[in-house]
């Protein structure tokens, strides 16, 4: 009889001792930083032009310092022979990834080249929802034309 009780005594002793310990007690998980992110998403865009339109998808973007590279391929619809390949590099420092991380809109400029080797110019703005994703505009310089693409992104790690 003395071990059952003495069992029953020390699961209870335990059940109390660890319903006892509070979300307070537990250490706490850092929050995350837009420093400690490497990738970001951009859902694929799309904007009209004179008598048609533009779809740019881009591929996931990869941080390097303060560099975020990937390529991109715009699609002209209905004059398709217009269409490009090419790669993109946009600057975002750490200033601005702290802004987006304090739910401020964060201005960029960057540049692309198409696979023709023609330059483009980029600029844009980040409007952050949450601490990892927002809405994003971006203007491509292109032949003396601007092009203004409206979308969402998505911080990620590799």
């Amino acid at each position: 009889m003395f071990p059952f009780v003495l069992r029953h005594f020390l699961i209870l002793s335990l059940l109390l001792g660890v319903s006892r310990l509070t979300a307070a007690d537990l250490p706490a998980a850092p929050a995350p930083t837009l420093t400690g992110w490497d990738r970001v998403s951009v859902a694929p865009m799309k904007t009209s032009i004179y008598v048609g339109s533009v779809a740019l998808t881009t591929g996931v973007f990869e941080r390097t310092g303060s560099k975020l590279t990937t390529t991109y391929e715009a699609k002209v619809f209905p004059w398709f022979f217009w269409g490009e390949k090419g790669s993109i590099t946009i600057t975002l420092s750490d200033a601005n990834l702290a802004s987006l991380a304090k739910g401020e809109t964060a201005e960029f400029t960057g540049e692309a080249t198409s696979h023709k080797g023609r330059p483009r110019t980029v600029s844009g703005r980040a409007q952050p929802a949450d601490a990892v994703s927002g809405k994003i505009k971006v203007r491509i310089g292109a032949d003396g034309y601007e092009l203004i693409f409206n979308s969402t992104y998505r911080f990620g790690a590799k």
